[in-house]
């Protein structure tokens, strides 16, 4: 009996869709934080909005390279943990930590001692630049922070316990929420502190994470059975092991991460470019909250693809790879329909956008309604099938190629050379998304990615 072409297994998809529910909701609290900011910062004024905009793009490159750090852990962890060994993994967290934590420890620095210069890269505005050096120099002292709650979130993702993360963020999101009333406006006796006030905020939320993270390892999750020792004291061997599949992955999140910095500038050095970023701010903050169940789709079929090239059956795989990518173009269309339908409204928590910036933000908006289809399937399929089967090479040179070979060279033209309009640039800037389907689609149905990373213990 010939064997189906597509999962017919109810308990696959309940799996899959319990993976989906908690990593979106973990994605969901982490971008209302992002929100939460947004929205208070923004009723403050608009260059404090533009301020905070331009040290998320720092934050970015952060949150890219520990996703880089942390997706090594989760290949590696997620194939052991299919072979039903778990011995490894402590040692592969401990090899992923030293990389991490030294990567926040540099761009803290740099934050601390070049806020101004660094910020001035991506901005020339005075009064936008003057708020975000006002917020940076506050919110480098998270960077070290982060690094260590998600790597650690990664490590038990890798085995498949998701629900902690968004238990994590659920209690960040209430006291982030809290604290900003409190000291972006001076409430109840508190001093009046705009964005410093938000930074504050966040960094004190970012340290609960940790201790809850941290509290959860030692005294609920059984498995690995972390300890600083372990974590500290582990087989060399594992670094060379955890270097060959992470380094890949850690220079893609970290070119992406420079992109994005990258596309900022060229936004935030076109003329009128206060509206321009916030417009880019509010639009992708939109896209970002909306996506969150395709993003989550992505990472729990990473965990349940590396599982599946651990366990060795590759007809089981075949079928849950065209299974996935069924999913994410369902996912991309429903995801592209809702950010259409969310263009207008959105504009009306934000009042006091200049007619410009509002005009701006329903246009850039509109780009990503269409973009977010490729998105959906693409990023979905290149994270959640190739990168999780061992292929960690083919999204280094895949994305890098159509970045720099495509989307800011064509981007930059239309803003500096043509003068195009914003919207026009902004499309450029979110091209690639659309573009790179064709190739992924091949690459995927070729299984030219499964490639076992592990080795017997």
């Amino acid at each position: 009996m010939p064997q189906q072409k597509f999962v017919r297994d109810r308990h696959f998809y309940q799996i899959f869709a319990g993976l989906v529910l908690s990593l979106a909701l973990q994605n969901l609290l982490t971008y209302s934080v992002n929100l939460a900011d947004n929205l208070m910062i923004g009723a403050y004024s608009q260059n404090a909005l533009s301020g905070i905009s331009l040290c998320n793009q720092i934050q970015f490159l952060l949150q890219m390279m520990v996703v880089g750090v942390g997706e090594g852990v989760v290949v590696l962890g997620s194939q052991y943990w299919g072979k039903r060994q778990l011995g490894p993994i402590p040692h592969i967290i401990g090899a992923a930590l030293r990389f991490g934590l030294a990567m926040a420890a540099a761009l803290f620095l740099a934050a601390l001692l070049f806020p101004y210069q660094i910020l001035h890269l991506i901005n020339n505005d005075p009064g936008v630049l003057a708020e975000g050096v006002a917020y940076l120099r506050i919110i480098c002292f998270t960077y070290i922070v982060f690094a260590l709650t998600n790597m650690l979130t990664a490590s038990l993702r890798s085995i498949g316990i998701v629900k902690i993360g968004y238990i994590v963020t659920a209690s960040t999101l209430c006291i982030n929420i809290v604290l900003n009333s409190l000291l972006i406006y001076g409430r109840f006796g508190f001093p009046e502190l705009g964005v410093r006030g938000a930074a504050i905020a966040t960094l004190v939320s970012r340290c609960v994470e940790l201790l809850i993270i941290v509290y959860y390892l030692k005294f609920h999750e059984h498995q690995l059975n972390l300890s600083i020792r372990k974590l500290v004291k582990i087989d060399t061997s594992y670094i060379r092991d955890y270097t060959k599949v992470s380094l890949p992955v850690l220079v893609t999140q970290a070119i992406w991460g420079l992109a994005q910095m990258i596309q900022t500038g060229i936004l935030g050095n076109m003329d009128g470019s206060a509206d321009v970023v916030a417009a880019n701010s509010i639009a992708v903050l939109v896209f970002q909250i909306i996506s969150v169940v395709g993003y989550g789709a992505a990472s729990a079929a990473g965990i349940m693809t590396g599982k599946r090239v651990g366990e060795g059956d590759i007809g089981r795989l075949k079928q849950s790879t065209r299974s996935f990518q069924l999913i994410f173009l369902a996912l991309g269309l429903v995801t592209g329909a809702l950010i259409f339908a969310a263009s207008g409204p959105v504009l009306l928590l934000y009042p006091k956008l200049t007619p410009s910036a509002a005009a701006l933000t329903r246009q850039f908006t509109l780009v990503l309604a269409v973009t977010s289809v490729g998105t959906c399937y693409q990023m979905a399929a290149d994270t959640g099938i190739i990168r999780a089967g061992g292929d960690t090479k083919f999204p280094l040179w895949n994305n890098s190629i159509f970045m720099f070979g495509i989307v800011l060279p064509m981007a930059a033209l239309s803003a500096f050379v043509w003068k195009l309009s914003p919207v026009v640039v902004f499309f450029w800037l979110k091209s690639d998304q659309l573009l790179k389907c064709p190739i992924i689609f091949w690459r995927v149905n070729s299984y030219q990615w499964v490639k076992k990373v592990t080795r017997d213990t």
